[in-house]
């Protein structure tokens, strides 16, 4: 796997979709530390693997994540996980991709994107990763994020008339 130039193509793609944002934090790894309870700007950042668990973290909008999937698989990487986390105080959701390549020399990427709470919506990258789909699945379950035009984004662990999402921070049984 050439890592240069799978950094090369994802901080390209995090350039293209950069929003100017006051807060964004410098893409050093202190910086990143401290604002890592904070949405941050688009952007990718090198990280230490023993102290992060990652290599590379990619922060995109929504729209980027199928694209990214496509870079990362193409240089040879394997979805591990989808999940999302709930960020009630700012209102949004961010959704978290764990890739992983194990063809050598271990290497991990994880790329965040953020959705609105109130409209939560995000591609599936079921297409480019047939597992995504579970994992998608399992997450618009429990969360309520919705992956358009996924292939079968319905029931998985709640019961079929569920009208909640157990892990959204604001519920309550």
């Amino acid at each position: 796997m050439d890592q240069a130039k799978l950094k090369r193509e994802l901080e390209m793609l995090a350039a293209a979709g950069v929003m100017p944002k006051d807060d964004a934090p410098a893409p050093e790894e202190e910086a990143a530390e401290a604002a890592e309870e904070q949405a941050r700007g688009n952007g990718l950042l090198v990280t230490e693997y023993a102290r992060r668990g990652t290599h590379f973290d990619v922060q995109l909008n929504p729209d980027q994540v199928v694209h990214a999937a496509e870079i990362i698989k193409e240089a040879g990487m394997s979805l591990d996980m989808v999940t999302g986390v709930d960020w009630l105080k700012e209102g949004q959701f961010e959704i978290v991709y764990d890739y992983f390549y194990t063809g050598g020399e271990l290497f991990r990427v994880v790329v965040r994107a953020r959705v609105d709470r109130d409209q939560p919506d995000i591609p599936t990258i079921s297409e480019v990763f047939d597992g995504a789909n579970w994992h998608e699945r399992e997450t618009w379950d429990l969360m309520g994020i919705n992956f358009t035009d996924h292939p079968q984004l319905e029931r998985f662990l709640l019961p079929e008339d569920a009208d909640f999402h157990p892990l959204r921070k604001d519920f309550t049984p």
